[in-house]
Order: structure tokens, then C-alpha cells, then sequence
């Protein structure tokens, strides 16, 4: 049952109490920890149970029998979520890592550096990191780039610019380069 109540509230909904008591919330914490979730990431994967939870109350669906194990299931869910991002992060870097030329030093300098472009390209703006694949990656001109993504040329170009600018910052940053 739902600790909390969701009651409008011009026109939003406003939550009363906190929909996870104390040992549901330590509970959550120990399915995502055994799930494999990094100590740090808990306090987020226990604020998007309570988001699930007040957003199914909100929708007006009924609130589940037992709450207590239905936010188990849901932080089990989110542990394999966080698992298959891990995974696919790490395929990122391994595919870029891939891309770069034998005649540079291999080993674990290039993996450095390639999971650190990984990272920056995921920081970036979903339109920047768009163009820096497509130019960089994807070999594409920028002619064809701004035809294909129905932008000016320029526009290409800024957003080109400005990626590379964060990426590379945020190399010299991570002291990468």
C-alpha cells in the first residue's frame, strides 16, 4: 500500500508523504547492491523506484499490493539497466578503439583514450555528437552531412567546432592528452 498521497494541487500533482518507508528504501538499496549497482549510483536508483511509484499513482493506476516487492522487482530492473549501459559503454570505446589506426601504440594508453572520447562524445548535445560521428567516424563531408541532416553547411560547422572544442577539453581535463 502507498504510504504517501497523491492529491491535485493547481493543477499538479503533489505528494504528501514519501511513497517508501525506511526498510522498503533499505531494501531497494540491497537489491540494487547485489544487482551490482556501484555504491555511488544507489541514491539514484532509489529516487527512480519513488519516481515509478508516485508516477504510477499519478497516472491513477492503482497503487501495487505490496509495495515492498514491487520496488524490488523495479530496482532488480534498474541493476540490469545499469549493467546493459555499462555494456554498451564499453562496446562503445572498444568500436572507436577499433577505428584508429595500427601504426599508433595499442594497449592500455588506447583504451584510456578511447573510453575517454566515448565518455566525451556521450556528454555531448545529442546534434553535436550527430556531426562529430558522421564527419569523423562516418567519413562524411560536411556538404553531404548538412544535406543529409537538412542544416546549412554553417551550421554543421559550428556545431562541428564546438564539440570538438568540449572533447577536447574534457581530455586535458581527465589528463588523457
Amino acid at each position: 500500500m502507498l504510504r504517501g498521497r497523491i492529491r491535485r494541487g493547481r493543477g499538479a500533482y503533489v505528494a504528501d508523504d514519501d511513497p517508501l518507508d525506511a526498510a522498503q528504501e533499505r531494501r531497494v538499496r540491497a537489491v540494487l547492491a547485489l544487482g551490482g549497482v556501484p555504491q555511488a549510483d544507489l541514491p539514484d536508483g532509489v529516487q527512480q523506484v519513488r519516481l515509478r511509484l508516485l508516477e504510477r499513482a499519478a497516472s491513477g493506476r492503482e497503487a501495487p499490493r505490496d509495495v515492498s516487492a514491487w520496488a524490488a522487482v523495479v530496482a532488480s530492473n534498474l541493476a540490469m539497466d545499469w549493467h546493459r549501459a555499462r555494456r554498451r559503454q564499453e562496446r562503445l570505446g572498444e568500436r572507436l578503439a577499433a577505428l584508429r589506426p595500427a601504426d599508433h601504440p595499442s594497449g592500455e594508453e588506447t583504451s584510456l583514450l578511447s573510453l575517454a572520447v566515448a565518455r566525451g562524445l556521450d556528454e555531448l548535445p545529442d546534434a553535436q555528437r550527430q556531426v562529430v560521428v558522421l564527419r569523423f567516424y562516418a567519413d562524411l563531408p560536411v556538404r553531404s552531412i548538412a544535406e543529409q541532416l537538412g542544416v546549412p553547411e554553417g551550421t554543421v560547422k559550428s556545431r562541428l567546432h564546438t564539440a570538438v572544442r568540449a572533447l577536447r577539453a574534457r581530455l586535458h581535463e581527465d589528463e588523457v592528452v
